[in-house]
């Protein structure tokens, strides 16, 4: 028997007013609608009133992108230093150099490129990928803000500059008691911006980026939207009978002509492709 489509969220309706908080059906404790819950997720509501709980990366996940950013940190700016010292100085001269300071210009030419590296590494590249870092991406976590949105230019800078004060005594302790003891798990550079690290479910919020488009200017009826996002989202995961049974009721669904039959590998690519166009042109109509 081939499977049946999920019926469509609740919230897919685009004039339908948001729900009041509900226990999950996996169990989970209701989601405050300010943003967040207490049970270690960040609650996001897009326009549309889809939901989205994104859960709280903790005190482990946290500890492995910093790791894995501070020995890239730490490459790079060693890897500065000896390149570009060993053209400037010998090494002989490079250890009188770091043993003297205040020193020439051209010594601080060579080490403040490496302190900059080593230094702005998080706040640099937490703006320029938007609360992500190599580290972050490799650890499959992410900054958002308390409501769950992609946070501004201002809170990530506020973030780090707050980290001299995490990092104190010494390892991190301040931040690490921080983290262990706030309910989002969080420092105190987070707590300053209104931040929380969470993990990093892309393929789940593009989806829901999608969704949110449609709802709120596709001709299609919000159940169609629904079915049409699941099918494309699915389209890899089915045979190919289910495809072709799929994608051709639910072309006759939305009265959209089906393409002519042909061999059935190639029927179905004609058929997805017909989805796609379908799809291309509801998400037209914002653009």
């Amino acid at each position: 028997m081939v499977p049946e489509f999920s019926p469509p969220p609740a919230g897919m309706k685009g004039n339908h007013p948001p729900p009041e908080p509900t226990r999950s059906t996996d169990g989970a404790p209701p989601l405050s609608r300010a943003g967040e819950s207490a049970f270690g997720h960040v609650f996001l509501e897009t326009p549309d009133a889809t939901d989205c709980r994104l859960e709280i990366a903790g005190l482990g996940a946290r500890a492995h992108a910093f790791a894995i950013d501070w020995h890239i940190r730490l490459l790079l700016a060693l890897t500065w230093l000896l390149l570009v010292g060993s053209l400037l100085f010998s090494f002989e001269q490079m250890g009188r150099a770091v043993r003297h300071l205040p020193a020439s210009f051209g010594t601080w030419l060579w080490l403040v490129p490496a302190a900059a590296i080593y230094f702005l590494y998080h706040p640099v590249l937490e703006v320029a990928l938007s609360g992500r870092t190599p580290g972050k991406r490799m650890a499959g976590v992410r900054l958002v803000t308390t409501q769950g949105h992609t946070p501004g230019t201002g809170a990530l800078l506020l973030r780090n500059v707050f980290r001299l004060l995490d990092s104190l005594p010494g390892l991190y302790i301040v931040g690490l008691v921080a983290v262990a003891v706030t309910r989002q798990q969080v420092r105190i550079g987070d707590l300053a911006a209104g931040l929380v690290l969470v993990y990093d479910d892309t393929a789940q919020i593009k989806t829901l980026r999608r969704a949110t488009g449609l709802a709120l200017t596709s001709p299609l009826a919000p159940d169609d939207q629904a079915l049409l996002l699941d099918l494309t989202a699915r389209w890899k995961e089915l045979d190919e009978d289910a495809r072709i049974e799929f994608a051709g009721q639910f072309l006759r669904r939305v009265g959209r002509p089906l393409p002519p039959e042909d061999r059935k590998r190639r029927y179905g690519r004609t058929l997805k492709r017909a989805l796609d166009q379908l799809l291309a042109e509801s998400e037209g109509v914002r653009r």
